[in-house]
């Protein structure tokens, strides 16, 4: 504890097959290996109140949503390109212990758009919601690949924060083609939210891009996709439903995010589920959660595949249960997920 460079990793590796209906019945196997480096600066220089952090990553595997077919994903480890990158690396400097600034590779969903009790289920949309996750010219800053921020905090007291970063609207990360992206030539990403924390957590975000994005569906006259504003709005719910220290504490979250439905599929979805921890009495790292999500395409979507001779349905709705516990170091855990009109396909 007392030094000054700290040094950490996990490695994951992921079974999942589909099992029933899909597109495809098989398993895949995928992995996600992670090195975290930090640094206190205090202790390694003498500057006060700043730290640095890195992270690397290297996914490597197969991809289990191509069988499963869903809009949203079904593991949140996979990937569209297996390889090495350097995920974040960034400075933050703290003004006393109300007030910080982080600079540098930053990923959004680390402190944006999250709740803990929602970490344990494997759907990527209990991470984030698809509605943001699906944003932007490559996707917004977050994994697998972040972008060049700022981000800003104050903490007033113990229970109320606030917080808002600028990002650069297009992701990029050593490892990716073309590396780091310096320009800022696609604008920013604009992202805020505000909340209150004690026995749970109510917080609402807001979130906007600064330069028009591409219209899924209408065109200008010269031919290409007409401009359109990209943005959005979410809001957080979380309850400690027992005590914290109560074998199988327990929290229900809930979540719900909307957006503007021109620049993507989706004009919004929500997330529910209930964690409990320490299931077991013997078993301390026992952990059970289930969790439901609905996202809902946009009308422009659905228009574009009805052009095409696709009918499809107004949403993909899916529930997810999973326990996980601890043997030494490892941690095994079982997953299953079902998944009502994967790509919102009715036939599927």
């Amino acid at each position: 504890d007392d030094r000054a460079f700290k040094l950490s990793g996990s490695y994951t590796a992921d079974l999942a097959g589909t099992v029933s209906g899909g597109l495809a019945k098989r398993g895949r196997v995928l992995d996600d290996l992670q090195v975290f480096g930090d640094l206190d600066l205090d202790k390694a220089v003498g500057w006060k109140g700043a730290s640095a952090h890195f992270e690397l990553l290297n996914n490597s595997g197969a991809m289990p949503n191509d069988d499963a077919g869903t809009l949203q994903g079904v593991d949140n480890i996979e990937v569209t390109r297996q390889r090495a990158r350097l995920f974040e690396a960034w400075v933050e400097q703290g003004f006393g212990d109300k007030a910080s600034i982080r600079a540098g590779l930053y990923d959004l969903n680390s402190e944006f758009y999250a709740n803990d009790s929602a970490g344990l289920l494997l759907a990527p949309a209990f991470g984030i919601g698809s509605e943001l996750a699906a944003t932007g010219p490559n996707g917004p800053s977050i994994f697998p690949s972040t972008a060049l921020a700022a981000r800003v905090r104050w903490t007033p007291n113990e229970h109320v924060y606030a917080q808002a970063a600028a990002l650069n609207a297009n992701a990029g990360v050593l490892g990716d083609p073309g590396g780091v992206r310096t320009s800022f030539d696609n604008g920013l990403l604009l992202i805020a939210e505000a909340g209150w924390q004690g026995r749970g957590k109510v917080a609402f975000g807001t979130w906007r891009y600064t330069d028009k994005q591409d219209d899924i569906r209408f065109l200008a006259p010269s031919g290409d996709p007409a401009p359109a504003t990209a943005q959005g709005a979410y809001v957080l719910l979380e309850r400690h439903l027992t005590g914290e220290a109560d074998v199988r504490k327990t929290t229900a979250f809930a979540r719900l995010g909307v957006s503007d439905g021109d620049t993507t599929a989706f004009r919004g979805g929500w997330q529910a589920g209930v964690l409990v921890e320490h299931v077991f009495e013997s078993r301390p790292d026992s952990a059970f959660s289930i969790g439901v999500n609905q996202v809902f395409l946009s009308g422009k979507y659905r228009d574009n595949a009805i052009d095409a001779g696709l009918g499809l349905r107004r949403s993909e709705s899916a529930i997810e249960v999973t326990y996980s516990d601890k043997i030494g170091p490892v941690t095994i855990q079982p997953d299953l997920q079902y998944v009502k009109d994967p790509g919102a396909d009715g036939g599927v």
